[in-house]
């Protein structure tokens, strides 16, 4: 695996972890959500703005590290078959 694939999937997966970790915090230690009024506390609402923050952010960065990794497998695949 080159470096910059492994920088991308590692700081993806950090970024995730960061909003699943605050929307799970929101929802059971900050005083959890209502439907129509949201979280109950103030600390809520900042999970709240965390988890909307890094969840999609996460997400795209794993899915653009995996998207490298396997071009980065098919292009050492293609070298190994052109070896003599």
């Amino acid at each position: 695996m080159q470096n910059d694939t492994r920088k991308l999937l590692t700081t993806g997966t950090a970024i995730f972890l960061t909003g699943l970790t605050a929307g799970l915090l929101m929802l059971f230690a900050f005083g959890g959500v209502e439907r129509r009024q949201g979280p109950h506390t103030t600390a809520g609402w900042l999970a709240l703005m965390v988890a909307m923050g890094c969840l999609p952010t996460g997400s795209l960065t794993l899915l653009l590290g995996f998207a490298k990794l396997a071009g980065d497998q098919k292009r050492d695949s293609s070298r190994l078959e052109d070896w003599p």
